[in-house]
C-alpha cells in the first residue's frame, strides 16, 4: 500500500485528492497538512512513500518544504499547484522536486504520475516542461549533442523531451518499460545527466538546468 501525505492549505483540494487518490486500490492518504513545517514534522514522525505539495501556503512555501522533506527523509515530492510561474518550476526542480504537475492535471494522469515517480521517473507535465524551457537563456543555445547516444537511444531522449512517459514510449517504440527505463538510464550516464527532466531541457535547448 502506498502511504500519501497531501500538504495544501485548501481543505476542499485535499478532501477531493483524497477521494481520487484512494479510488486507486493501493493508495492511501495517510496524512493532510496545511503548510510546509508540519508536512516535515509529519515526514519525520510517521511512515511516508510520496508527498504531494502545494506551492504557496501560510509559514513555510511548499518549494523549502520539499527541499527540506527530500534532502533530510529522502521522500519523493510531487508539486501539484495552480501557479506555473517560472521561478516556481525553476526552485521546484533544483529543490529536489520529482514531479511538478498543475492542478487542472486529470486524475488518471495524477495517479499515473505518482506510480511513475515511485518508479524512479521525474515528471513534469508538458505545460510545465514548455515553461521550463522558455525562460531559459536562449542567447547561447545549441543544438544538443546526441552524437553519443545509439540511435535507439536518441529515438527515446526525443520522446522524453516530447513529455512521454517510460509506459507511452514503449508502446511507441514496440519495447517492453524496463528495456525503455535501462535505455533511460545510459543516456543520463552518458549525458552526465541527473534526470529525465535535465534529459528533456537538453534535448529541446541544448542546455542543461542545473
Amino acid at each position: 500500500m502506498t502511504k500519501i501525505l497531501l500538504v495544501d492549505d485548501s481543505a476542499l483540494i485535499t478532501s477531493g485528492l483524497k477521494i481520487i487518490l484512494e479510488s486507486a486500490a493501493d493508495f492511501q492518504v495517510v496524512g493532510i497538512c496545511h503548510e510546509g513545517d508540519s508536512a516535515i514534522q509529519f515526514c519525520k514522525e510517521n511512515q511516508v512513500d510520496i508527498v504531494l505539495m502545494d506551492v504557496r501556503m501560510p509559514g513555510m512555501d511548499g518549494v523549502t518544504a520539499t527541499k527540506q522533506i527530500t534532502e533530510e527523509y529522502q521522500i519523493p515530492v510531487i508539486i501539484l499547484t495552480t501557479f506555473d510561474e517560472d521561478r516556481y518550476i525553476d526552485e521546484g526542480i533544483r529543490n529536489g522536486a520529482s514531479g511538478y504537475l498543475l492542478k487542472t492535471t486529470p486524475p488518471e494522469a495524477v495517479i499515473q504520475a505518482i506510480k511513475s515517480v515511485l518508479q524512479g521517473q521525474t515528471i513534469l507535465s508538458k505545460e510545465i516542461l514548455v515553461k521550463a524551457t522558455q525562460h531559459l537563456d536562449k542567447k547561447n543555445n545549441q543544438e544538443a549533442n546526441l552524437t553519443v547516444l545509439t540511435e535507439r537511444e536518441q529515438e527515446i531522449a526525443h520522446l522524453v523531451a516530447k513529455g512521454m512517459t517510460n509506459k507511452a514510449i514503449a508502446q511507441t517504440l514496440f519495447l517492453s518499460e524496463g528495456t525503455v527505463h535501462n535505455n533511460l538510464s545510459m543516456i543520463l550516464k552518458k549525458l552526465n545527466l541527473d534526470h529525465r527532466t535535465q534529459l528533456a531541457i537538453y534535448v529541446l535547448t541544448g542546455e542543461v538546468m542545473t
